[in-house]
Order: C-alpha cells, then structure tokens, then sequence
C-alpha cells in the first residue's frame, strides 16, 4: 500500500503527489468495476478513496487535476454493445461518513444559497442501493431505449435486456412526451442465493455478491441469459425531460411510481441534518433485514428550483449527498515500521502488519501519518489514543476508514511486549542519507537531497509522464522506473533523446528483454507525438511544489504563451515589482505558489533541465474560450461586499465563464468592480483609480443576455 499522510497534514506537495496516485487507482478501478463486471476493491474502498481526492482538492483547490478522480463517472462503455450518448449526463455522488459531515453539506447549500435552512424546504432521504445505474427513455410512453451509466456521457445499449426485467415497465401513460426514468438495477438477496445455487449445481461461474450478480445479468449480450436471471429495478431520478414531473423531488419520486416504477417505501422528508441522521440511523437498523444491499443513505435537497440554482461539480451535483455507513474493526501485530520517501521528499511511516481480516478484506499494511501520530499527539500537540504511542510489537487496533483506508484507531497497552521501546523516528533520509529536517509548522520530515535522492528523482519522473501530464503511450510508471534504473534517464529531456541515442548502436531499446522492433517503434512514435504540448499540461508536468493541475491552467490562461510566462517569472526572481504583484494577482495564485514557481525558475540546475527540455518540445499557446461576444471578455473584474441575488461564488463563477479575469484585489489593472453593500476599502481605491464600479443589479443587468 503506498503510505498515506492525513489529509490535516498534507503539504501542497504531498498533496499533489496523492491527487496522482488517485487519478490512477480511481480510473483503474471504474475500468474493472463499470467495464469488467471483476472490481478489483469494493464499493466502499472506491468511495472512500474517492472521498479522500474530494477533501484533499477541498483543501488545495489550485491542484486540481485534468483527470482528477472527482470527475471520473464510470468508465468507457464495454466493446459488444453498441453506445448511447446520454442527453443529460448520468453523474456520481460525493459522499459523507460522519454526521459532522452531514452538518457540513446542509451548511455549504445554505451558504451557496445564500439562505438560511428554514427557507431551504427541505431534503428527501433514501437508501443508497448497492446496483447498477440504468436510464431508461420513454417517448410518448413507449419505452425506446435503455442505457447503462458508462463514463457518465455515454453508456452500452442493453434495451433488449431491460426489457426482460418485470421492474421496467414498456409503457406508461399520462408521462411527458420525452421521459428518462433513472434508477438502480439490483438483486434481492434471496434472488442472489437461487442463482449462485443453480449455477453451483451446473458447474458454471459463482457471483462473488448481489451487485456483481445484477452488472453481469443486464450486460448479457444474449438477452435470454438477462431474462432467466431475477433482477429488479428501483427508481429514483430522471434525465431528459419534455416537461417537469413536479416542483420537488419527493413529488416527482411520486409520480414515477404512478407511471408503474417500483420507488423505494423508505424515502422520506426531512427538514434538517438531525432529522436526516435519525432517518440514517433508522435505515441502518432496518439493514439487515431489507432482503437487499444499500450502502449508505442518499440525501437530496427536495425543491427542484434550488437544485437548477444549485447546479452540478464537474461529476457531481452540490445538492445531493450520498451518507454511507461506517468502518470496521479488528486486532492484530504490529510487525514493523517501514519508511517510505516520496516525489517529494516527504517521509512517510507505514506499519507492518500480521494479516488479518477487515470488513472482508485482508489487511497487511497501514497509514501512521507521521511521527507525532507514531508518538500520540496530533497535529497541535494534544493527545490521540490517550496519548499512548506505537511501537513495534504492540497489539494494535485497526481500521478501514469508509471501509477501505487501513488506519490504526488503538493499542492495547496491557499487551505491550516486555523491553519495547518508542520508535525513533529518522532524521535523515533511508534513500540517500541526507539530513531530513522539520520545517516549523510542519509535520512531515522531507529529505534535502533533491534530485541526488533516488526516490525523489524517479517520482518527478513518474509525475512527468502521468495522465495529467505528458501522458506517453507505452512509458508509464514502471518502464520510467525501469529506464531510471539502467541509467537511460535521468531527467525529462533525456525521454526526448531517447530514440537518438538507443535506436542504433550496442544498445538498442529493441534489444531488451520484453522489446522488440514493433514495440520500440510503436514507444518512439508515441514519444515524438508528445512533443507538441499544450502550455497548461507543460507546466504541471513540471511538477513544481504546489503548482498542481488547477494552477496550471490559470497561469497559462493568464500569460498565454510559455515565452510570456517566462519571462514574467524571470521578472518577478526578487518577489517585488510590478511582474510580481501581476503574478499574484492571478486568482487562484498566493505568494507561496508564487514564490515556488519563481524559485525553480531561478534555480540553475532546474532551469537548465527545463531549458533542455523545451529544446525538445514545441509548448502550444493556451486555448481560451469563444467569448467574443461577451461584454466582459478579457476584463478583470473584481468582486466585493454583500450581495442579494448572487453569492460570491455564482457570480465569479459567471464572471469566468463569460471570460472575465476575477481578481481578489482592486489595482490599475482592474477593468470593472462589482460592489455590494460593505464594500469598504476596494470601492474607494476604485473610486481613485477611476475604475467602472458597478452595483450587483447593474452586473447582472450587464450580462444578461440580448
């Protein structure tokens, strides 16, 4: 398992580095979950590894990345059925597992709103079912297609399989002349057991549980092998619609079941986050005995209006919730501490094991954060555990956080061995032996030694060629690792050389064991297709401390073209000055991030490896939006004080999206400052500067359209 740092304790860095390794893990996952009907973890590690990439992007917006796991919905539809776009895209949930969590959703509504939850109307609470996705079209009551969720644009026709489920109705009266039913495909546990029986007793293939069962049931290319399987059909939602089914959700749950659908007999209203979590705590009691798997509880904001205003994340929407249920304990030995050193330096702990079992699925390894947490203090210096520490050789408590993130929760101090002693926690790095300090504030150990440690040298590597990044077909992490090894690369230039200096000659890419002629000139190819690159993904894969995705991109739109960027960066080395202040400026970009990119800029030997390698590259301009007929293309606005209509949020996120620049602050550069009630101090440097000062009505009113 790679070693996991609280998310409370992530640098920008470490960050960085885990946002990677999930975009990874989480797409490999969607492939074997959505497209193989074979996951590789379950549903509750998907989720949890999922949630652990939303509240780490929570924390550090700017890194952001292109493939970031928070817009992963699914996977690419399977080959043997033919594809379906969806009209309107088939999203996932993000999720909560404490009731602090719950608090937080009901506050981030209201505040978005800009109301008080008295005036919020509301949330619908459902089980979560543990199934398959499925929309079903209905046009003028016929029922004209069926889909499966696939990546969330487009899923597998499976319309003939549909149709052999008794849940599905083939027409429906008195619905809108367009219709998309949407809801969850599943297996009663009873139904499960038959089936797993039978197949027991014709010698074919057992299903491992309900929700693998039903996948592999509806993604039959022979419809008769679906019909002779018993599934069901719960709806929940819609898509595509001709007309509204109602003003709130529950009334429009409602009217699905008077067109025929099977809804769930659980949902309810609630009118806050207590009564939420009562109705959770309810339907957890009533789990084992509801004849079916849920996982969780999936609560949505009940009036439709506030769910249009509220809108929808890149892959999911802000006003529902998915509430899934808790962890599960075990016991075992801790049988040592190993070390591990990322792309960033940072040291992290990870205990070692004897295998035991957890919520079903074995466990050797575990997260121990960093030395204070080794040592029973968090992050302030208060007791965790009662203070007690870790040691090798304790009896140990462990968990899955949200079923899935192995964690110590506890030793049992009685059953401490005789002669152990506190772990000493390495102050120099077990890669390369160069001093590993603690910088104040921090509470992870990094290790000095930059590009001389092997470690960190093969991470800035792997970083280079991820997906985010250049992305080559065929030079993945492994053969990165591999060519490190063997002294054929060194830094990302030498990726660009490659061909050159191992096509011909004593050594020869074909050469090596698992290459051939084909293979290496199919690596080649991909390498040399890489070398034009879009700005933004040039300067991620850069891997500069705390220029992440998000960050990257708002650079790039702002400067243009790497020349420009450069030579503001280059401006900018004494951080004062006017490219300084610009570069600040930037929304989204703080001194830290500012000052991180400046110094590898300045830095000799990380200039001269950047320079080597756009020798090699040609770095594409940065592609803006068609915003040509907006009225605010290309200005920077600014906004300030409290508005009525909006909240800040809708309206810098309206701002960007008709082109606008949104700063944070009032200067020479600011085109138009939007100022509500309490405006202060910006309103009356704009008045100075003779900067276009607009009221809330007045923006509005501005970029509404002709």
């Amino acid at each position: 398992m790679t070693a996991e740092i609280d998310i409370e304790s992530l640098t920008a860095l470490d960050a960085e580095a885990e946002l990677r390794r999930l975009a990874q893990v989480l797409s490999d996952a969607n492939s074997a979950y959505h497209t193989d009907d074979a996951p590789v973890i379950s549903d509750a590690e998907y989720d949890v590894l999922k949630r652990r990439n939303v509240a780490i992007e929570a924390r550090f917006p700017d890194l952001k990345r292109i493939d970031s796991a928070t817009d992963q919905v699914g996977a690419a539809p399977a080959d043997g059925f033919s594809k379906i776009t969806h009209d309107v895209a088939m999203l996932s949930l993000g999720n909560a597992f404490s009731d602090e969590d719950v608090a937080d959703f009901d506050a981030r509504i209201c505040k978005y709103l800009g109301i008080q939850n008295s005036a919020l109307g509301g949330y619908t609470a459902e089980p979560k079912i543990d199934g398959l996705s499925l929309s079903l079209r209905y046009e003028k009551g016929e029922l004209i297609h069926a889909v499966t969720r696939g990546d969330g644009s487009v899923g597998e026709n499976v319309t003939a399989n549909a149709r052999t489920i008794s849940d599905v109705p083939e027409r429906i009266k008195d619905a809108p002349d367009i219709l998309e039913v949407r809801g969850e495909v599943y297996m009663a546990h009873s139904d499960f057991e038959t089936l797993n029986a039978r197949q027991a007793a014709n010698g074919d293939k057992m299903f491992a549980n309900p929700r693998n069962a039903a996948a592999g049931s509806l993604r039959q290319l022979n419809a008769e092998i679906t019909r002779d399987r018993p599934l069901k059909f719960f709806a929940y939602a819609w898509g595509a619609l001709s007309a509204p089914l109602a003003t709130t959700q529950l009334e429009a749950v409602a009217r699905l079941a008077s067109f025929g659908f099977s809804t769930n007999p659980l949902t309810k209203l609630c009118a806050g986050p207590s009564e939420l979590i009562a109705h959770y705590s309810l339907i957890e009691q009533q789990r084992a005995s509801l004849g079916y798997d849920i996982d969780g509880v999936v609560y949505k904001v009940d009036d439709l209006a506030l769910q249009d205003r509220l809108g929808f994340r890149s892959s999911t929407p802000r006003w529902a919730i998915a509430h899934k249920f808790p962890a599960e304990l075990a016991w075992t030995r801790l049988e040592g501490i190993d070390i591990q050193v990322g792309r960033t330096g940072a040291l992290s702990p990870v205990a070692r094991l004897a295998p035991v079992t957890v919520g079903g699925v074995v466990v050797s390894n575990a997260t121990l954060h960093n030395e204070d947490y080794i040592a029973g203090k968090d992050a302030k210096g208060g007791d965790i555990r009662d203070g007690k520490d870790i040691r090798v050789g304790d009896w140990v408590q462990v968990y899955r956080a949200g079923d899935v993130i192995p964690k110590i929760a506890d030793v049992d101090i009685e059953k401490r061995p005789d002669g152990s002693v506190p772990f000493v926690f390495p102050t120099t790095c077990p890669e390369c032996d160069s001093d590993a300090p603690r910088e104040p504030g921090d509470a992870v150990r990094r290790c000095t030694g930059g590009l001389i440690c092997p470690a960190q040298r093969v991470e800035k590597l792997k970083h280079f060629v991820s997906r985010g990044a250049f992305d080559i077909d065929g030079l993945g992490a492994k053969q990165v690792e591999q060519f490190h090894t063997d002294g054929w690369i060194n830094e990302p230039s030498d990726i660009f050389t490659l061909q050159a200096r191992f096509e011909t000659g004593l050594q020869q890419l074909k050469n090596r064991e698992g290459w051939g002629d084909k293979s290496a000139s199919n690596l080649f190819d991909a390498i040399d297709e890489k070398r034009t690159i879009p700005l933004p993904k040039f300067l991620f894969a850069l891997g500069i401390r705390h220029v992440g995705d998000a960050a990257s991109n708002l650079l790039a739109l702002h400067y243009g073209t790497l020349k420009a960027l450069m030579a503001a960066v280059d401006d900018a080395v004494d951080q004062a000055g006017p490219a300084w202040d610009d570069l600040i400026d930037v929304d989204g970009v703080g001194a830290v991030m500012a000052g991180s990119l400046v110094a590898a800029f300045a830095n000799d030997h990380e200039r001269a490896a950047i320079d080597r390698l756009i020798a090699q590259l040609s770095v594409q301009d940065a592609q803006r939006p068609d915003t040509s007929s907006s009225p605010v293309s290309g200005k920077t606005v600014v906004f300030t004080g409290t508005f009525e209509q909006l909240t800040r949020a809708e309206a810098k996120a309206q701002a960007e999206r008709l082109g606008a620049k949104v700063s944070g602050s009032v200067s020479a550069k600011t085109d138009i400052l939007v100022a509500g009630p309490g405006a202060g101090s910006k309103a009356k440097k704009a008045a100075d500067l003779g900067i276009e000062t607009l009221t809330e009505a007045e923006w509005i009113a501005l970029i509404a359209p002709a």
